[in-house]
């Protein structure tokens, strides 16, 4: 028996189009197990390289890619460069929020902060990333090609 368009739910065949694929669906893999792998970090003993260097990566970079990668068809050429100077100011504004509302309820350690990241870098990573400007410019722009020498008409 053989499945027609009329029997999907959306009435369409299944498009595999907008799934991810290779590298994206790594890097969203890397992105979610990241906080996890940091949180795991501080269970070893001691000041250690091996405990706050993953920690450290992590609330600076983490919750930032997973916000801002990957983005959907992938990025323009100025996109990427918009998109690595973002993640760090993105991760920190996050950690402070994290931070200051575990500190609200008097709930701050180490522990529940790096969770709580840990579980938003998680589901922000299985979503797509938040569009950025020059994502958009440059997706524009490559549709249309402006004249070799730079003038108008």
């Amino acid at each position: 028996m053989t499945l027609q368009a009329s029997q999907f739910p959306s009435g369409q065949p299944m498009n595999t189009a907008g799934s991810p694929h290779g590298a994206e669906r790594h890097l969203r893999v890397l992105l979610g197990a990241s906080g996890w792998i940091a949180l795991a970090a501080t269970t070893v003993p001691g000041p250690s390289p091996l405990r706050w260097i993953p920690v450290l990566l992590f609330t600076l970079f983490g919750p930032g890619c997973a916000a801002l990668y990957p983005q959907p068809g992938g990025l323009a050429p100025g996109a990427r460069l918009e998109a690595i100077a973002l993640a760090a100011p993105v991760s920190l504004s996050l950690g402070v929020l994290t931070a200051t509302s575990l500190f609200l309820v008097k709930a701050f350690s180490a522990t529940s902060f790096l969770l709580s990241l840990a579980v938003f870098t998680t589901v922000v990573a299985a979503l797509p990333g938040l569009p950025l400007p020059a994502a958009r410019r440059g997706a524009a722009e490559h549709g249309r090609r402006r004249p070799a020498n730079g003038g108008g008409a």
